[in-house]
């Protein structure tokens, strides 16, 4: 299965580090959630441990939306533990991490889902979101060198969410705090959201 938007998002089953233990991570288990699964090429790295802990920062704002989150490279079990294990001055992640790291030893996942750079081994940024049917809603996929937004994650949870509660669609730069005018499907009943908008400028 190739990862597609509006699709099934591609199955998976992997060795994870939770709270400094393993554990077997499904994608079933996340059903009736959002999940945030996103990739990171290497441990012990630079740009890596930057969005790792950005992330980590913000669980609880995930969680408020009813979303979990997966950071996945291809490394194993072990360099993730022991990458969590390693104080933050010195390039790692610990003491306190509590985000799930997936061990993609195969390059299974990143392989199906489209971010394995081949001849290195090791995937791109890819970032994934699947809402609580499983159903693949967006990719964002950054060459090596640049990290992602948390706040930009956020915000597109946000902007689906409302989407599938109200019906209505999110324009550009849709804000749920600063810019939360939103546009009804109709070709009459959207005017509104136009003129007001034209109002602005």
């Amino acid at each position: 299965m190739v990862a597609r938007v509006q699709h099934p998002a591609p199955d998976f089953e992997a060795t994870a580090v939770v709270d400094g233990f393993f554990e077997t991570v499904k994608l079933e288990q996340f059903k009736g959630k959002w999940l945030v699964l996103f990739f990171y090429p290497l441990d012990f790295t630079f740009v890596c441990p930057t969005e790792i802990l950005a992330f980590n920062a913000r669980l609880a704002d995930f969680a408020k939306l009813n979303t979990e989150l997966l950071a996945v490279s291809c490394d194993s079990e072990y360099s993730h533990l022991a990458w969590a294990n390693t104080n933050r001055n010195e390039g790692g992640l610990g003491p306190d991490l509590k985000l799930k790291l997936v061990a993609d030893k195969s390059m299974k996942m990143a392989r199906e889902y489209g971010v394995l750079i081949e001849d290195a081994g090791v995937p791109l940024r890819g970032l994934f979101l699947i809402d609580p049917k499983g159903t693949l809603r967006q990719i964002t996929i950054n060459d090596l060198p640049v990290g992602r937004s948390v706040d930009e994650t956020l915000r597109l949870i946000q902007a689906f969410q409302f989407t599938d509660e109200h019906g209505e669609v999110c324009p550009a730069n849709w804000d749920p705090e600063n810019n939360k005018d939103t546009i009804k499907t109709d070709p009459k009943a959207k005017l509104e959201y136009f003129e007001k908008a034209a109002a602005k400028k």
